[in-house]
């Protein structure tokens, strides 16, 4: 699940000025509130929470089809947090000026950019459309939190250049997530390909983030470039061994721009243009980045044909 909007360190995960640092239950609080995973304890919880979400995208593969309506789909993935013993980060998650949110998981389909809710169509899906999945699991007290998009039955040649870019941007923002390289080195990497290359447009104003036993931390994770440091405070903040890090590309074909209801979760394109979103774990090393949801990757692009 995306954070609305670009928040400062003050305002993450309960974080304050004030927090005290240092050791607690092996995670190494930054003064800049980031938290860092220290303990083999702690990168399993993590690992296995990941685990899930994948474990769930890999089953929803032979589920998804025409016809299936939202509220359907979100009834599978409850059942199937169930089964593992898990629950949904999402459900009644509360955000300020909304409603807690209504759904096991995020899903949003065609202009809709993130946030879609099982409420906000009874319509069934059909083929051609474009889904979004976001799962957010609690597993033993970790947070998984991993997005991806499917075509259903089909994909016309602009949604499956679109979601081939949405892929390949996110890889390639993962690889750049190097240890004692800035954030923005992952910003640039996603916009070089989606907008530069492929010529599609970043969503604004959304962005990853930082996870673990919260679902939203510190740091704030940009896909654009900012034109300023007060758009991005934390962007040179440097990628640090230990960081648990949700990154997620949101892709549009017409514009940047977006659109929601007021008191509304869902977002939409602002011209209402397909739209893609992936979203991965990532793990910083001291060797580099570890997608603990690589097993994304291999979920094939089009289900239910």
């Amino acid at each position: 699940m995306t954070p609305r909007e670009a928040p400062s360190a003050r305002s993450v995960g309960g974080c304050r000025p004030d927090a005290a640092l240092g050791q607690s239950d092996g995670r190494l609080y930054h003064p800049r509130f980031f938290m860092l995973i220290r303990t083999e304890s702690d990168t399993q919880g993590a690992r296995l929470a990941a685990r899930q979400v994948v474990e769930i995208h890999q089953d929803l593969v032979d589920f998804l089809r025409p016809g299936l309506t939202l509220a359907a789909i979100d009834c599978f993935i409850a059942e199937a947090l169930r089964s593992r013993g898990s629950r949904s980060a999402f459900l009644r998650y509360q955000a300020s000026g909304l409603p807690p949110f209504p759904s096991h998981s995020c899903l949003s389909v065609n202009a809709c950019i993130v946030h879609g809710t099982h409420t906000m169509t009874e319509q069934a899906l059909e083929p051609g459309d474009l889904l979004s999945v976001d799962i957010g699991v609690v597993h033993r007290g970790w947070i998984g939190d991993a997005a991806w998009t499917y075509a259903i039955a089909h994909a016309d040649p602009t949604a499956r250049r679109l979601m081939q870019c949405g892929r390949e941007a996110l890889r390639r923002g993962v690889a750049a997530m190097q240890p004692g390289r800035p954030l923005v080195d992952w910003a640039r990497a996603v916009q070089a390909h989606a907008e530069a290359e492929c010529g599609f447009h970043l969503v604004r104003n959304l962005g990853g983030h930082g996870y673990g036993r919260t679902l939203h931390d510190s740091p704030f994770i940009s896909n654009v470039v900012p034109r300023n440091r007060a758009e991005w405070p934390d962007a040179w903040t440097t990628f640090k061994p230990g960081m648990l890090l949700a990154v997620e590309p949101m892709i549009a074909v017409g514009t940047p721009e977006t659109f929601s209801e007021p008191r509304g979760w869902p977002i939409f394109t602002g011209d209402r243009s397909l739209s893609v979103h992936y979203e991965a774990d990532v793990l910083i090393t001291e060797e580099g980045p570890c997608d603990l949801t690589e097993g994304l990757a291999d979920l094939p692009e089009i289900v239910g044909d």
